[in-house]
């Protein structure tokens, strides 16, 4: 952080089309200077593509790094000022769903923003917040800009892809924190998580055909990303996390999922950590069902929604504080009363699950899954985001509309993959005598010294 505040200037973006619980469809691009002022765009779209625009808004504001966070580990705490947020309209369409948002919903300051019947002028720039005139519309757009409250910047080597060359890159990834899947709560949420990271204007990860045109971009002229084809949705295989992931209230885990799809059956090992790189082991959670067959989603284009059935489930404590939590759960609740110790794998669906890890058993969650290949032919698995406040999409009207980190398709079948895990963990038994399992090494999770560093 000290280096953000004295004589840091980057430029940040998201290389591809995002996707927000609504959904929204957006691309973004930051520049951070280094007199700790900021300007963002934001670029929204009708389409999951980001080929058809909408609108653009431009975000001016200032940017004090605080401390660091003493809720999520190994993110820096931030306070933001918004000096202006103007919009541009790319359609007469944009134009009007977005004026009778604001006229409907914002204050008596707002609600003649623009009046019915006004002809859309191309390129023009229309202030949405003036903090000197203390004029703010944008609560009609779910518009926040709570994201730049938590921010975490990371740094790894990209090995480089040319087979005459050898070596690494350099690739520097920010962290903003997370959107909350309410729409509602966005105004007030204060981040726990992180969204995707954005990447470094200078030190991105290659190939990148988006990185260009977005970095070129701005409010009159909206990203147009690159056709990518669409590819069916073909869950068979392993599945595995790529990084250390954090979710809000303080959650770092990895997951990795296997599907069979000649009987639709799915298993999934759950591995949770209590630090944000994913060395410190708390719990693993192994659950296995059966899932739907996926039908296209009406509200989320380009998505499947499945439904996944989880009828059998497995926890292994990793530490001792875990132990003590499990062994004073009530008795009944989970598992054989005060029978846990660490390493040992022990059964939880006769006790139809566990409650103190908030595990029920059987049940049902409705989920949103997306299949995609990243610019090196790397099949990717985009699972639906989680429900920001802990809860479960266990109902349809539940869904998710967004999506979580993907998860890589493993090169090897899932059997080798398998064979590979239980090779590491001989001399762990469960209750039973049988091999337990903890969690992965995070080298095969694909780790790239996901380390604490400044922000140059």
């Amino acid at each position: 952080p000290p280096a953000m505040r004295c004589g840091w200037l980057r430029t940040a973006f998201l290389p591809r089309c995002e996707v927000r619980p609504g959904p929204e469809f957006l691309t973004r691009s930051y520049l951070f200077y280094a007199n700790r002022l900021f300007k963002a765009y934001q670029f929204y779209y009708w389409d999951p593509s980001c080929r058809d625009p909408s609108y653009s808004l431009v975000i001016k504001g200032k940017l004090r790094l605080r401390q660091a966070s003493w809720i999520t580990r190994g993110a820096t705490e931030a306070d933001y000022h918004l000096h202006k947020v103007g919009i541009v309209f790319h359609s007469h369409k944009a134009m009007r769903e977005v004026a009778a948002w604001i006229n409907q919903t914002s204050g008596e300051g707002c609600s003649g923003f623009l009046p019915p019947g006004r002809t859309w002028a191309p390129g023009a720039l229309y202030e949405l917040l003036s903090a000197k005139t203390e004029r703010d519309c944008t609560a009609a757009l779910g518009f926040a800009m709570h994201e730049l409250s938590l921010v975490r910047v990371e740094k790894h080597y990209q090995p480089l892809l040319q087979a005459q060359q050898s070596g690494s890159r350099l690739v520097e990834e920010l962290y903003l924190g997370d959107i909350h899947t309410e729409w509602v709560e966005r105004l007030h949420y204060r981040p726990t998580g992180y969204q995707r990271p954005m990447q470094s204007a200078v030190h991105h990860v290659h190939p990148c055909p988006a990185c260009g045109i977005i970095y070129r971009a701005d409010e009159h002229h909206p990203p147009i990303l690159p056709v990518r084809a669409q590819l069916p949705m073909q869950l068979s295989g392993s599945w595995v996390s790529t990084h250390c992931e954090v979710r809000p209230a303080v959650l770092f885990l990895t997951r990795y999922f296997i599907f069979h799809g000649n009987n639709h059956t799915w298993e999934g090992y759950y591995y949770h950590y209590s630090d944000p790189l994913c060395k410190q082991p708390t719990f693993t959670i192994y659950a296995s069902g059966h899932y739907t067959q996926g039908i296209p989603s009406s509200k989320v284009r380009g998505g499947t929604e499945l439904a996944f059935k989880v009828t059998q489930a497995r926890v292994t404590p990793m530490d001792q504080v875990t132990v003590m939590m499990l062994n004073s759960s009530e008795p009944g609740s989970c598992g054989l009363t005060s029978s846990w110790s660490t390493g040992v794998e022990q059964d939880i669906t006769p006790t139809n699950g566990c409650l103190a890890l908030g595990i029920k058993l059987p049940h049902t969650e409705y989920e949103l899954f997306k299949t995609e290949q990243d610019m090196t032919d790397r099949s990717l698995l985009y699972v639906g985001e989680r429900p920001t406040d802990g809860s479960s999409p266990d109902s349809p009207d539940k869904r998710p509309t967004s999506y979580q980190a993907p998860l890589i398709q493993c090169a090897g079948a899932s059997e080798e993959f398998s064979n590979y895990v239980s090779l590491k963990y001989l001399g762990k038994k469960n209750v039973n005598g049988n091999e337990a399992l903890k969690p992965l090494p995070m080298a095969f999770l694909l780790f790239i010294a996901l380390l604490f560093l400044r922000w140059d």
